[in-house]
């Protein structure tokens, strides 16, 4: 099988890479070297719909995979041009390519494209209500997926970490210097591992199940329960002060809403296979082992 990954320098895309490679897949980065010494291109801009078709064009790659995005979810507020540049333009020329090279594409998407009001875990069946330019380019970059080509797999994730930049490194290195870590209580959602959301990748990959999924590990938590978490197997003394998102953002004010429940039922995924996500404890235990 041979693999086109955009986004791989990415906690997602790094994972990607790693459980394909044990796959013996043929994996090509669209920010590798490779791409510069078979099409001559330093890189692929996946907002450059001519560019894209032409890579897909010249590598003929069975599956795309899509981990690009723009998740600075504050600087979006200010910076709705780019966000929509990559967050949604660029989902649509991958699935352009992908059509027109029999490709089946794989596309990240996120709990953002919900408000956070609803009352318990939100299914695909739910209707979407983004709160911020985040979610907005992001719901379109699936409504651009959907309507350009027809072997999909939309999955969307949240509470991401892996190997980069995440809220477990956060906490770890705000242990380092503190006793108490304020965090708040009333945000709750599912922390996933990079790792759990790659081997998803590479399962869906390989079906034809197609459509739109939620990928989270299972289970649910606050921020706060999970940086309790993070102490408890990282070893730190540190304690967490639970508060709430409005005490929160009076002491660091953000520009984007986060969504208060960010919990996604894994519903389509239970209805069609018998696929399942580890629950969030384990996989962050695999983390924190060293095997990402």
């Amino acid at each position: 099988m041979k693999i086109l990954v955009s986004g791989a320098n990415g906690q997602l895309g790094r994972a990607v890479n790693r459980v394909f490679a044990s796959r013996d897949a043929d994996i090509i980065n669209t920010e590798a070297p490779r791409l510069a010494e078979e099409l001559g291109m330093e890189a692929l801009d996946i907002t450059d719909v001519d560019a894209v078709l032409a890579c897909a064009r010249a590598l003929r790659p069975d599956v795309i995979i899509n981990c690009a995005a723009y998740t600075a979810v504050d600087k979006q507020e200010t910076d709705a041009d780019l966000s929509y540049r990559i967050n949604a333009v660029g989902p649509r020329n991958l699935a352009i390519a992908a059509e027109d090279t029999n490709a089946r594409l794989v596309h990240i998407s996120t709990d953002y494209v919900f408000d956070g009001k609803k009352s318990g875990a939100y299914t695909e069946f739910d209707a979407v209500c983004p709160a911020s330019v985040y979610g907005r380019t992001k719901l379109a970059g699936e409504e651009f997926v959907r309507a350009h080509m027809h072997r999909y797999y939309i999955l969307r994730t949240a509470w991401l970490y892996g190997e980069g930049h995440n809220f477990v490194r956060t906490m770890l290195r705000l242990s380092e210097a503190h006793d108490t870590v304020s965090v708040v209580e009333d945000q709750f959602g599912t922390p996933t591992s990079a790792l759990e959301l790659a081997k998803a990748v590479a399962y869906f990959a390989e079906t034809e199940n197609y459509g739109l999924f939620h990928a989270t590990c299972e289970g649910e938590c606050s921020w706060a329960d999970f940086a309790e978490e993070i102490f408890r197997q990282g070893g730190k003394k540190t304690a967490v002060k639970r508060v709430s998102t409005e005490a929160y953002l009076a002491a660091n004010p953000q520009s984007a809403r986060r969504p208060l429940n960010s919990v996604l039922d894994n519903y389509m995924l239970r209805l069609t296979s018998d696929y399942r996500f580890a629950d969030w404890r384990d996989a962050f235990a695999e983390y924190m082992g060293g095997e990402e």
